[in-house]
């Protein structure tokens, strides 16, 4: 299903602090302001697809960076998620 894989990435590449913070909430994974915002900046106009294995690895392993080993795994599980009901 492209366009469910389009949106989501879509949706990723363009996400503010304020909606990261909002799904964080949501999808139950810790994240600060700080954090929040820290990603959105990172995020924000890349082409990343959490749909091609070795896209969403780095994508982890960069957000890892920014907030913690915890949190890249926590949203690598819900990425996944996604993944598989695609």
């Amino acid at each position: 299903m492209k366009i469910f894989e389009n949106i989501i990435n879509h949706k990723i590449n363009n996400i503010t602090s304020t909606e990261l913070m909002k799904y964080s909430k949501q999808f139950k994974i810790a994240i600060s302001a700080e954090e929040s915002e820290k990603l959105a900046t990172h995020l924000n106009g890349r082409k990343v697809n959490i749909f091609k294995p070795t896209e969403r690895a780095q994508l982890i392993r960069e957000v890892a960076k920014l907030t913690s080993p915890q949190t890249a795994k926590e949203l690598n599980e819900l990425f996944n998620l996604f993944a598989e009901n695609n």
